[in-house]
Protein backbone atom coordinates (compact mmCIF):
# COMPACT_ATOMS: atom_id res chain seq x y z
CA UNK A 1 0.00 0.00 0.00
CA UNK A 2 1.21 3.53 -0.80
CA UNK A 3 1.91 5.67 2.26
CA UNK A 4 -0.95 7.99 1.38
CA UNK A 5 -4.05 7.36 -0.72
CA UNK A 6 -5.90 10.31 -2.26
CA UNK A 7 -9.08 8.34 -2.93
CA UNK A 8 -10.37 4.94 -1.84
CA UNK A 9 -13.00 4.06 -4.43
CA UNK A 10 -15.04 1.12 -3.14
CA UNK A 11 -17.86 -0.72 -4.86
CA UNK A 12 -18.77 -2.41 -8.08
CA UNK A 13 -16.52 -3.64 -10.83
CA UNK A 14 -18.73 -4.47 -13.81
CA UNK A 15 -18.22 -5.57 -17.35
CA UNK A 16 -20.05 -2.87 -19.32
CA UNK A 17 -21.47 -4.20 -22.57
CA UNK A 18 -22.38 -0.91 -24.29
CA UNK A 19 -24.45 -0.73 -27.45
CA UNK A 20 -22.40 -0.12 -30.59
CA UNK A 21 -25.08 2.21 -31.96
CA UNK A 22 -27.40 4.79 -30.43
CA UNK A 23 -30.54 2.72 -29.86
CA UNK A 24 -32.74 1.33 -27.10
CA UNK A 25 -31.69 -2.02 -25.67
CA UNK A 26 -34.36 -4.06 -27.51
CA UNK A 27 -33.09 -2.60 -30.79
CA UNK A 28 -29.36 -2.83 -30.11
CA UNK A 29 -27.73 -5.39 -32.40
CA UNK A 30 -24.11 -5.30 -31.22
CA UNK A 31 -22.31 -4.48 -28.00
CA UNK A 32 -18.77 -3.40 -27.17
CA UNK A 33 -17.15 -4.63 -23.96
CA UNK A 34 -15.57 -2.21 -21.48
CA UNK A 35 -14.35 -2.26 -17.90
CA UNK A 36 -17.06 -0.47 -15.91
CA UNK A 37 -18.84 0.16 -12.65
CA UNK A 38 -19.12 3.67 -11.25
CA UNK A 39 -16.45 3.35 -8.49
CA UNK A 40 -14.15 1.64 -10.98
CA UNK A 41 -14.64 4.46 -13.48
CA UNK A 42 -13.90 7.06 -10.80
CA UNK A 43 -10.81 5.13 -9.71
CA UNK A 44 -9.44 4.74 -13.23
CA UNK A 45 -10.24 8.35 -14.12
CA UNK A 46 -8.59 9.66 -10.96
CA UNK A 47 -5.47 7.58 -11.50
CA UNK A 48 -5.24 9.00 -15.03
CA UNK A 49 -5.26 12.46 -13.46
CA UNK A 50 -2.20 11.48 -11.41
CA UNK A 51 -3.90 10.77 -8.08
CA UNK A 52 -3.00 7.84 -5.80
CA UNK A 53 -6.12 5.67 -5.81
CA UNK A 54 -7.01 2.35 -4.17
CA UNK A 55 -9.80 0.34 -5.75
CA UNK A 56 -11.75 -1.93 -3.40
CA UNK A 57 -13.98 -4.41 -5.22
CA UNK A 58 -14.67 -8.08 -5.94
CA UNK A 59 -14.61 -9.97 -9.24
CA UNK A 60 -14.97 -13.60 -10.20
CA UNK A 61 -12.21 -15.97 -11.25
CA UNK A 62 -13.70 -16.32 -14.70
CA UNK A 63 -13.07 -15.02 -18.21
CA UNK A 64 -14.62 -11.63 -17.45
CA UNK A 65 -12.58 -11.43 -14.24
CA UNK A 66 -9.44 -12.05 -16.30
CA UNK A 67 -10.52 -9.29 -18.69
CA UNK A 68 -11.08 -6.87 -15.79
CA UNK A 69 -7.77 -7.77 -14.19
CA UNK A 70 -5.86 -7.20 -17.42
CA UNK A 71 -7.49 -3.81 -17.90
CA UNK A 72 -6.61 -2.78 -14.35
CA UNK A 73 -3.01 -3.86 -14.88
CA UNK A 74 -2.67 -1.08 -17.45
CA UNK A 75 -3.47 1.55 -14.80
CA UNK A 76 -1.51 2.88 -11.84
CA UNK A 77 -4.26 1.88 -9.40
CA UNK A 78 -3.49 0.17 -6.10
CA UNK A 79 -5.39 -3.11 -6.52
CA UNK A 80 -4.15 -4.68 -3.29
CA UNK A 81 -7.74 -4.81 -2.02
CA UNK A 82 -9.28 -6.29 -5.15
CA UNK A 83 -10.70 -9.72 -4.26
CA UNK A 84 -11.10 -12.58 -6.71
CA UNK A 85 -13.67 -15.22 -5.79
CA UNK A 86 -14.53 -18.64 -7.17
CA UNK A 87 -17.98 -18.53 -5.60
CA UNK A 88 -19.60 -15.94 -7.90
CA UNK A 89 -19.03 -14.87 -11.50
CA UNK A 90 -17.99 -11.34 -12.41
CA UNK A 91 -20.97 -9.00 -12.63
CA UNK A 92 -22.08 -7.87 -16.10
CA UNK A 93 -24.33 -5.03 -17.21
CA UNK A 94 -25.79 -4.34 -20.65
CA UNK A 95 -26.13 -0.63 -21.39
CA UNK A 96 -27.80 1.21 -24.24
CA UNK A 97 -25.66 3.75 -26.06
CA UNK A 98 -27.41 7.05 -25.56
CA UNK A 99 -26.96 10.81 -25.63
CA UNK A 100 -29.11 11.06 -22.47
CA UNK A 101 -29.48 8.76 -19.46
CA UNK A 102 -28.77 5.22 -20.74
CA UNK A 103 -31.00 2.23 -20.06
CA UNK A 104 -29.41 -0.91 -18.60
CA UNK A 105 -29.95 -4.54 -17.60
CA UNK A 106 -27.72 -5.75 -14.72
CA UNK A 107 -26.56 -9.29 -13.97
CA UNK A 108 -25.08 -8.92 -10.48
CA UNK A 109 -22.97 -11.51 -8.74
CA UNK A 110 -19.43 -10.96 -7.41
CA UNK A 111 -19.66 -7.17 -7.05
CA UNK A 112 -21.94 -7.54 -4.00
CA UNK A 113 -19.37 -9.52 -2.04
CA UNK A 114 -17.06 -6.87 -0.57
CA UNK A 115 -15.83 -8.09 2.81
CA UNK A 116 -14.51 -6.18 5.87
CA UNK A 117 -10.95 -7.45 5.39
CA UNK A 118 -10.84 -5.56 2.08
CA UNK A 119 -11.06 -2.26 3.99
CA UNK A 120 -8.54 -2.54 6.82
CA UNK A 121 -8.04 0.30 9.29
CA UNK A 122 -4.58 1.07 7.93
CA UNK A 123 -6.00 1.78 4.49
CA UNK A 124 -8.80 3.98 5.81
CA UNK A 125 -6.52 6.00 8.07
CA UNK A 126 -4.17 6.79 5.17
CA UNK A 127 -6.82 8.18 2.79
CA UNK A 128 -8.10 11.67 2.04
CA UNK A 129 -11.43 10.62 0.49
CA UNK A 130 -13.54 7.46 0.85
CA UNK A 131 -15.96 7.13 -2.07
CA UNK A 132 -18.73 4.69 -2.93
CA UNK A 133 -22.11 4.51 -4.67
CA UNK A 134 -25.76 3.76 -4.01
CA UNK A 135 -25.37 0.80 -6.38
CA UNK A 136 -22.69 -0.69 -4.12
CA UNK A 137 -24.74 -0.03 -0.97
CA UNK A 138 -27.77 -1.85 -2.36
CA UNK A 139 -26.83 -5.43 -1.39
CA UNK A 140 -25.20 -7.37 1.42
CA UNK A 141 -22.50 -8.04 2.48
CA UNK A 142 -21.05 -5.01 0.65
CA UNK A 143 -23.67 -2.75 2.22
CA UNK A 144 -22.58 -3.29 5.83
CA UNK A 145 -18.90 -3.36 4.92
CA UNK A 146 -19.13 0.03 3.22
CA UNK A 147 -21.29 1.61 5.93
CA UNK A 148 -18.87 0.53 8.65
CA UNK A 149 -15.88 1.75 6.64
CA UNK A 150 -17.47 5.15 5.98
CA UNK A 151 -18.22 5.69 9.67
CA UNK A 152 -14.68 4.69 10.66
CA UNK A 153 -13.18 6.91 7.99
CA UNK A 154 -15.26 9.88 9.08
CA UNK A 155 -14.18 9.47 12.71
CA UNK A 156 -10.56 9.54 11.54
CA UNK A 157 -11.02 12.77 9.60
CA UNK A 158 -11.37 11.23 6.13
CA UNK A 159 -13.84 12.99 3.81
CA UNK A 160 -16.52 10.58 2.62
CA UNK A 161 -18.26 10.75 -0.75
CA UNK A 162 -21.37 9.18 -2.26
CA UNK A 163 -22.74 8.98 -5.80
CA UNK A 164 -26.44 8.48 -5.19
CA UNK A 165 -27.00 6.56 -8.46
CA UNK A 166 -30.20 4.94 -7.20
CA UNK A 167 -32.26 2.72 -9.52
CA UNK A 168 -35.25 0.60 -8.51
CA UNK A 169 -34.00 -2.12 -10.86
CA UNK A 170 -30.96 -2.45 -8.60
CA UNK A 171 -32.66 -1.67 -5.28
CA UNK A 172 -36.44 -2.28 -5.42
CA UNK A 173 -36.99 -1.64 -1.69
CA UNK A 174 -36.97 2.16 -1.69
CA UNK A 175 -37.67 2.40 2.06
CA UNK A 176 -34.59 0.31 2.79
CA UNK A 177 -32.58 2.47 0.41
CA UNK A 178 -33.65 5.58 2.31
CA UNK A 179 -32.61 4.03 5.64
CA UNK A 180 -29.22 2.89 4.36
CA UNK A 181 -28.46 6.17 2.61
CA UNK A 182 -29.45 8.06 5.77
CA UNK A 183 -26.98 5.89 7.66
CA UNK A 184 -24.24 6.76 5.19
CA UNK A 185 -25.13 10.46 5.48
CA UNK A 186 -24.06 10.35 9.13
CA UNK A 187 -20.48 10.41 7.82
CA UNK A 188 -21.17 13.92 6.37
CA UNK A 189 -20.32 13.07 2.77
CA UNK A 190 -19.89 15.03 -0.40
CA UNK A 191 -22.99 13.97 -2.34
CA UNK A 192 -23.41 13.72 -6.10
CA UNK A 193 -26.96 13.26 -7.40
CA UNK A 194 -28.68 13.93 -10.72
CA UNK A 195 -32.25 15.00 -11.41
CA UNK A 196 -32.92 11.48 -12.71
CA UNK A 197 -31.40 9.91 -9.58
CA UNK A 198 -33.53 12.10 -7.35
CA UNK A 199 -36.75 11.23 -9.15
CA UNK A 200 -35.98 7.51 -8.85
CA UNK A 201 -34.90 7.80 -5.20
CA UNK A 202 -37.94 9.73 -3.97
CA UNK A 203 -40.52 8.44 -6.45
CA UNK A 204 -41.81 12.01 -6.90
CA UNK A 205 -40.28 15.20 -8.25
CA UNK A 206 -38.87 17.45 -5.51
CA UNK A 207 -37.83 21.04 -6.08
CA UNK A 208 -34.16 21.79 -5.51
CA UNK A 209 -34.69 23.47 -2.14
CA UNK A 210 -36.58 20.48 -0.73
CA UNK A 211 -33.93 18.07 -2.02
CA UNK A 212 -31.09 20.08 -0.50
CA UNK A 213 -32.95 20.44 2.81
CA UNK A 214 -33.52 16.67 2.99
CA UNK A 215 -29.91 15.65 2.43
CA UNK A 216 -28.39 18.43 4.55
CA UNK A 217 -30.71 17.43 7.40
CA UNK A 218 -29.37 13.89 7.14
CA UNK A 219 -25.75 15.08 7.26
CA UNK A 220 -24.49 15.78 3.72
CA UNK A 221 -21.97 18.62 3.77
CA UNK A 222 -21.95 19.48 0.06
CA UNK A 223 -24.62 18.41 -2.43
CA UNK A 224 -23.93 18.56 -6.14
CA UNK A 225 -27.12 18.30 -8.22
CA UNK A 226 -26.53 17.78 -11.93
CA UNK A 227 -29.35 18.87 -14.22
CA UNK A 228 -28.27 17.92 -17.73
CA UNK A 229 -28.72 20.79 -20.17
CA UNK A 230 -29.71 23.02 -17.23
CA UNK A 231 -26.26 22.81 -15.68
CA UNK A 232 -25.34 22.20 -12.06
CA UNK A 233 -26.57 23.50 -8.71
CA UNK A 234 -24.44 22.99 -5.61
CA UNK A 235 -25.58 23.51 -2.04
CA UNK A 236 -22.85 23.75 0.57
CA UNK A 237 -23.61 24.06 4.29
CA UNK A 238 -21.04 26.84 4.68
CA UNK A 239 -21.02 28.55 1.28
CA UNK A 240 -24.70 28.33 0.33
CA UNK A 241 -25.91 27.90 -3.25
CA UNK A 242 -23.82 28.05 -6.41
CA UNK A 243 -25.16 27.60 -9.94
CA UNK A 244 -23.33 27.00 -13.20
CA UNK A 245 -24.76 26.59 -16.71
CA UNK A 246 -24.02 23.46 -18.69
CA UNK A 247 -20.81 23.20 -20.70
CA UNK A 248 -21.23 23.38 -24.47
CA UNK A 249 -20.45 20.03 -26.11
CA UNK A 250 -20.36 20.06 -29.90
CA UNK A 251 -21.07 16.36 -30.44
CA UNK A 252 -22.17 13.87 -27.78
CA UNK A 253 -20.70 10.48 -28.68
CA UNK A 254 -21.61 8.50 -25.55
CA UNK A 255 -23.13 9.54 -22.21
CA UNK A 256 -22.18 6.34 -20.34
CA UNK A 257 -19.75 7.22 -17.55
CA UNK A 258 -20.15 10.99 -17.94
CA UNK A 259 -21.45 11.30 -14.38
CA UNK A 260 -18.42 9.38 -13.10
CA UNK A 261 -16.11 11.68 -15.05
CA UNK A 262 -17.94 14.68 -13.59
CA UNK A 263 -17.46 13.45 -10.03
CA UNK A 264 -13.82 12.55 -10.64
CA UNK A 265 -13.17 16.10 -11.77
CA UNK A 266 -14.92 17.46 -8.70
CA UNK A 267 -12.94 15.28 -6.28
CA UNK A 268 -9.69 16.03 -8.14
CA UNK A 269 -10.14 19.79 -7.73
CA UNK A 270 -11.26 19.31 -4.13
CA UNK A 271 -8.04 17.44 -3.34
CA UNK A 272 -6.13 20.31 -4.96
CA UNK A 273 -7.87 22.62 -2.46
CA UNK A 274 -9.55 24.67 -5.15
CA UNK A 275 -12.67 26.79 -4.65
CA UNK A 276 -16.12 25.28 -4.91
CA UNK A 277 -16.62 27.07 -8.22
CA UNK A 278 -13.35 25.63 -9.53
CA UNK A 279 -14.43 22.15 -8.41
CA UNK A 280 -17.63 22.41 -10.43
CA UNK A 281 -15.74 23.77 -13.43
CA UNK A 282 -13.26 20.88 -13.34
CA UNK A 283 -16.15 18.44 -13.02
CA UNK A 284 -17.96 19.86 -16.02
CA UNK A 285 -14.86 19.97 -18.20
CA UNK A 286 -13.92 16.35 -17.49
CA UNK A 287 -17.52 15.25 -18.14
CA UNK A 288 -17.45 17.14 -21.46
CA UNK A 289 -14.29 15.24 -22.42
CA UNK A 290 -16.01 11.93 -21.61
CA UNK A 291 -19.14 12.80 -23.60
CA UNK A 292 -16.98 12.99 -26.71
CA UNK A 293 -15.39 9.54 -26.25
CA UNK A 294 -16.68 5.97 -26.04
CA UNK A 295 -15.43 4.13 -22.95
CA UNK A 296 -12.74 5.88 -20.90
CA UNK A 297 -11.70 9.52 -20.82
CA UNK A 298 -8.86 10.55 -23.18
CA UNK A 299 -5.43 9.03 -22.58
CA UNK A 300 -3.70 12.28 -21.64
CA UNK A 301 -6.22 14.70 -20.14
CA UNK A 302 -5.09 18.32 -19.98
CA UNK A 303 -4.84 18.90 -16.23
CA UNK A 304 -4.20 22.61 -16.61
CA UNK A 305 -7.45 23.05 -18.51
CA UNK A 306 -9.38 21.23 -15.79
CA UNK A 307 -8.26 23.75 -13.18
Amino acid sequence: MKSHIDIISAGEILIDCIGAEIASLPHTREFQRFLGGSPTNVAVNASRLGLNVALVATIGQDAFGVFAGRKLETTSLDTTYLRRTTDQPTSVIFVSRSVTTPDFIPYREADRHILPEQLPDELLRNASIFHTTCFALSAQPAQQTLLDAAHKASRWGVQTSLDLNYAARIWPDREEAHRVVAGYMESKPLLKISDDDALRFFGVALDDDALFAYFHAHGASTICLTKGKDGVVVSDKEQGLLRRPAETVEAVIDATGAGDAFWTGFLFARLKERSLDDCIGAAQRLAAMKLQHIGKIPDHPDLASLL
